[in-house]
């Protein structure tokens, strides 16, 4: 931008053009006008409040003009709703994610026109520089009380009884209440909200009484206000009696509302109903806001905070940005609030604990050497790439399914429904027990992970190489001939683009953790495990008791069956959609990689122990595993922290105290203590 000098010269022309009996689009244009000036060539807000400084200074001084903004404002408030700017501005009108991004183009790209008679499309043109906020925020109250004093004198048009011996701001700030409230009462009703509160939060009914409390409040107000003049200490006690009576129903609503957090794991949540939550929230905060306006002992630093926020979410109600990290934070939510499986099966505190992982993870382990020999016998048959990527991934789908059904383990399962109770555990960590305990669940966590990749990588080479060898034996061929077993070592070497597909590959499995999160909520807030149990069509086939049975079943598997069939499909698909698309991207899944490795091993005999690339794919193993488990607890680990409202997390003290416990302790991060105690 230009230069930061004051524009003094242009404010006289300004005001000269001030016409209170000009059109419409004229008053609005002027409007405009006199806040790009306001504004001016440079984002400097000590030149910003200096005009405001200015502009007040110019009309004190002449009282002509004083005159004529006095009648300008009143026309300009008559033809427009100012209520709707204070109640609703900033507020979405829908919460679907395609419709939301289509007004916002629109907003963005679509030019606005000065012709409205909508305050908030006015607002918005007025304010269109996020700038505005900052020099809104930085101005002095004592600075605007001039301008306010001439503007208050604004009065409703005749024939609003309720708003008698109150000035227009007074007004559509009653109003803009009781919109608020309305909007309040309307999120306490809807049968999302209500039959998912608490008991106690509905016999007590804080939404019913809202709006006698919000009408007492208005008329206390009214009561205490005579033509602008404050009433006897009598009517000021009962209108602070009033407004008392009125926080203290709405603290009630939003407890009433917070709830339904309680009944989750019964009802399920959508994203309409945490929609529906914030809104309720925000709605409440405004009407704290516009109170703060009309009761506080500083009302025109209150206006200065509003307008400032007004102008801040106005802008953020426009961008795309902020959209898809309020989305994000919706699905965080979402699928933290509801765990897709219960993370402490994947947590070992104790040998006892540990060695069950090691017996889990070796069946999984086994059932994925059957896995790659499925892999190599798809390969065999030379489909072209969809059809090859389809089966292969029907194989993988059938091969984690069958692992889960066993309640044998995969390690790479576990980072995703590991992260979001670690995240948990990070709310309150202000006292050093805490801390101590924080890093206690790190060290169980990192151990049990290690347990589950050797227990499958150290069971699957060695079964593949047996199944290969059995082959070899019965068919006179290895299970994958030399050409296949040289192109897994290219494919899975160190030097290569391995590390890329395994951090890929660590985003499938947070994706499928995702899906499972989704899957076991949708399955829950549709009550389909109750529909199974007792609806008379199915009962009539199933019979109550295996219908029953059913029921209990699908409500456990549910998650996992979507995780598992949902992560076979990406390892197998992606790869095929990516080479279509000449993207080249690829999966690393530690055990898949490993099982393979052993069947190349085996095509190609011992002397594949003097080839170097042998033994860069061996290195790239342990890395192909780290990297699976890090990007997938990762991803899972900061959507955990998003939805539990974790911030200000002390790293520095964590990583201290992980630090501290490595070097005292390394060995607590492979193997259990003797005991099950909690390490010291």
């Amino acid at each position: 931008r230009g230069s930061t000098e004051l524009p003094m010269h242009d404010l006289p022309a300004l005001l000269d053009g001030l016409d209170p009996q000009a059109g419409l689009v004229q008053r609005h244009l002027w409007l405009i006008r006199l806040f790009v000036w306001i504004r001016g060539d440079a984002d400097s807000v000590p030149a910003a409040t200096a005009r405001v400084q200015l502009l007040v200074g110019a009309l004190q001084s002449r009282p002509q003009v004083r005159e004529r903004l006095q009648q300008w404002w009143q026309a300009l408030l008559n033809s427009i709703d100012s209520t709707s700017l204070l109640a609703d501005y900033g507020f979405a009108s829908r919460h679907a994610f395609i419709s939301e991004v289509a007004e916002r183009l629109r907003l963005k790209l679509l030019p606005a026109t000065p012709e409205t008679g909508d305050a908030c499309e006015l607002f918005s043109l007025v304010f269109d520089d996020a700038f505005d906020a900052r020099w809104l925020a930085a101005l002095e109250p004592e600075t605007l009380a001039p301008l306010i004093e001439i503007l208050g004198s604004a009065r409703p048009q005749p024939g609003v009884g309720a708003a008698a011996g109150l000035s227009l701001w007074e007004f559509s700030l009653l109003e803009a209440v009781t919109f608020c409230t309305s909007q309040v009462r309307a999120s306490g009703f809807s049968p999302e909200l209500r039959q998912r509160m608490s008991e106690p939060a509905r016999e007590a009914g804080p939404f019913h009484a809202l709006a006698a409390v919000c009408e007492a409040l208005c008329r206390a107000y009214a009561s205490s206000r005579r033509d602008g003049q404050t009433t006897d200490a009598g009517t000021q006690q009962a209108l602070q009696d009033a407004a008392r009576q009125f926080r203290e129903h709405l603290d009630l609503c939003r407890q009433a509302a917070s709830s339904v957090y309680t009944h989750l794991d019964e009802h399920g949540i959508s994203v309409s109903l945490v929609f529906q939550l914030r809104q309720l929230r925000e709605r409440v905060l405004r009407i704290r806001a516009l109170l703060d306006c009309l009761l506080s002992a500083t009302p025109h630093a209150s206006t200065l905070r509003l307008l400032s926020h007004l102008v801040a979410i106005g802008h953020e109600r426009r961008s795309l940005r902020a959209l898809v990290a309020a989305n994000a934070s919706l699905l965080a939510a979402k699928v933290a609030e509801r765990s897709a499986e219960n993370a402490e099966h994947y947590i070992t505190r104790n040998r006892s604990e540990y060695r069950a992982m090691l017996r889990q993870a070796a069946g999984g382990g086994a059932i994925t050497a059957l896995t790659t020999a499925a892999k190599f016998a798809v390969l065999a048959v030379g489909l072209s790439a969809f059809w090859n990527g389809l089966w292969s991934s029907l194989v993988y789908a059938g091969s984690f399914v069958a692992i889960q059904l066993l309640h044998w383990t995969l390690a790479t399962k576990q980072p995703a429904m590991t992260a979001v109770a670690m995240a948990a555990k990070l709310k309150d960590l202000s006292t050093p027990d805490a801390l101590q305990a924080f890093v206690d669940e790190v060290t169980h966590l990192v151990r049990s992970q290690v347990a589950a990749v050797l227990g499958n990588v150290g069971v699957v080479f060695p079964a593949v190489l047996l199944l290969s060898w059995s082959i070899q034996l019965l068919s006179g061929k290895p299970m994958i001939g030399t050409n296949a077993a040289h192109h897994v070592l290219e494919s899975l070497t160190l030097l290569g683009p391995t590390m890329l597909f395994a951090a890929f590959t660590g985003l499938l499995l947070f994706t499928a953790s995702l899906v499972a999160g989704w899957a076991e909520n949708w399955f829950v807030l549709h009550r389909l495990d109750s529909a199974i149990r007792y609806n008379p069509r199915i009962t009539a086939v199933l019979g109550n008791a295996r219908a029953d049975r059913w029921a209990h079943f699908l409500r456990d598997k549910v998650s996992g069956f979507a995780s598992n069939i949902s992560l076979g499909l990406m390892l197998g698909l992606l790869p095929a959609f990516m080479a279509f698309f000449g993207l080249g991207l690829d999966a690393r899944h530690v055990t898949l990689s490993a099982g393979q490795l052993a069947a190349a091993c085996a095509a190609l005999g011992w002397e594949v122990l003097r080839e170097p690339a042998l033994w860069w794919c061996v290195a790239a193993i342990p890395l192909i595993g780290a990297l699976n488990l890090g990007v997938s607890f990762y991803l899972a680990f900061r959507l955990a922290l998003q939805a539990h409202n974790v911030a200000g997390v002390e790293r520095r003290r964590i990583g201290i105290a992980i630090r501290r416990r490595w070097r005292q302790q390394p060995l607590s991060f492979f193997w259990p203590a003797a005991d099950a105690a909690t390490l010291t």
